[in-house]
């Protein structure tokens, strides 16, 4: 049957800390139909592995919530959830959801001190349900541990000089002599979901540009960088495994490189994992435009987040593509990617008023785009 209107493919990530994906998908699609009323609208909403990614999983793929016991990145006691798809024995499991920068009060953070801990009991968790694959999605971290405190909680022995066990602050890794794995450790196929590509350390590694976003100063990020490069020395020496200079293995506070050197795991870009998942191409290849966005536009964007992703599909078959943005640093950085930039955060309207009205301005936002759209159509 010949359709009236277009086809219009909404394919969005959440906006942290104001709405899911889904609720913006939403909001986008009453607007559209202000200025579009005969358009076949299709929703898809998307995640890269960071919070929210499980949600938009269940969404699509069903599965049910498993709650179990944990520990923050502070060491307190919690309960965290993970998802379970039975059919295929797999648990997509948010690192967040135990030691998420959520959990943390601003006037507790204490990074040296922080640690994946809780993360390494919810994967032994879904192991003793059964799980023959953990996905897990690496975002919305509190930590800089390298995955020292997943290492630990899988049984991994960290010794100093003295033969003395390593318990304790992160910063304390500069003294790690030796490491003793565990005795008979069976893990099944892990894949970490990663949204940016950068490496354990230097630079563009995990201490330097994300740990201040964490709360620590100066003399603390010194520490932390030092006592990374301590644990990838002792990893490669004692387990044979070198992978500070991965795509990711800085993500999440270096829990990229701790799942490579003390669990075997793979990494790949979250969104192409969830793409695949979601069959996405699929619903892009369907669609007349297509339609994505997210919180925040920034560099991080171009290094693997959600939008790129959906971006670079459409533009693959030939599609218009556009973004729908709380803000966006430098929208000329992105004019490759999309058609078109909507941004909620536009003056006179501040960032924290567009957070505040972010559903009202979303429709807005989306008959903007429809009324271009529908001229296009003519």
């Amino acid at each position: 049957m010949k359709r009236d209107g277009p086809r219009v493919l909404i394919a969005p990530d959440k906006f942290k800390g104001s709405l899911s994906a889904r609720e913006v998908a939403n909001h986008i699609a009453a607007g559209l139909r202000d200025r579009l009323p005969n358009a076949t609208i299709d929703m898809i909403p998307i995640a890269d592995g960071g919070e929210g990614t499980a949600d938009v999983i269940r969404e699509s793929c069903g599965g049910e919530w498993v709650n179990c016991a944990a520990h923050d990145a502070l060491g307190r006691p919690i309960q965290a959830r993970y998802l379970w798809l039975p059919d295929r024995a797999t648990a997509m499991i948010e690192m967040s959801a135990a030691a998420g920068g959520w959990r943390i009060a601003p006037d507790e953070r204490d990074l040296p001190s922080a640690n994946t801990s809780g993360v390494g009991e919810m994967m032994l968790n879904a192991i003793d349900l059964g799980a023959t694959e953990i996905i897990l999605g690496l975002g919305g971290s509190a930590t800089n541990d390298g995955g020292f405190g997943l290492a630990r909680a899988l049984g991994f022995c960290f010794l100093n000089r003295d033969s003395v066990e390593l318990t304790g602050r992160v910063s304390d890794l500069r003294g790690l002599a030796h490491i003793v794995p565990p005795r008979g450790l069976v893990l099944p196929r892990i894949t970490g979901a990663v949204d940016v590509s950068n490496p354990l350390l230097g630079e563009r590694g995990a201490t330097r540009i994300f740990g201040a976003q964490k709360g620590a100063g100066p003399e603390q990020l010194a520490q932390l960088e030092d006592a990374l490069a301590r644990l990838a020395d002792v990893v490669a020496r004692d387990l044979g495994s070198d992978c500070r200079e991965a795509s990711g293995a800085g993500a999440a506070g270096g829990l990229g490189f701790g799942l490579m050197s003390f669990c075997g795991a793979r990494l790949r870009s979250g969104f192409d994992l969830i793409a695949e998942m979601l069959d996405l191409e699929k619903a892009i290849q369907r669609a007349d435009f297509v339609v994505t966005g997210e919180g925040r536009l920034d560099h991080q964007t171009l290094e693997g987040k959600a939008p790129a992703g959906v971006a670079r599909l459409a533009r693959k078959m030939g599609k218009r593509v556009f973004a729908i943005v709380g803000c966006a640093d430098d929208e000329g950085t992105f004019r490759e990617l999309f058609d078109d930039i909507f941004v909620l955060a536009a003056p006179p309207i501040t960032r924290e008023g567009a957070i505040v009205r972010a559903k009202e301005l979303l429709q807005q936002r989306g008959r903007e785009l429809g009324t271009l759209l529908s001229t296009s159509c003519s």
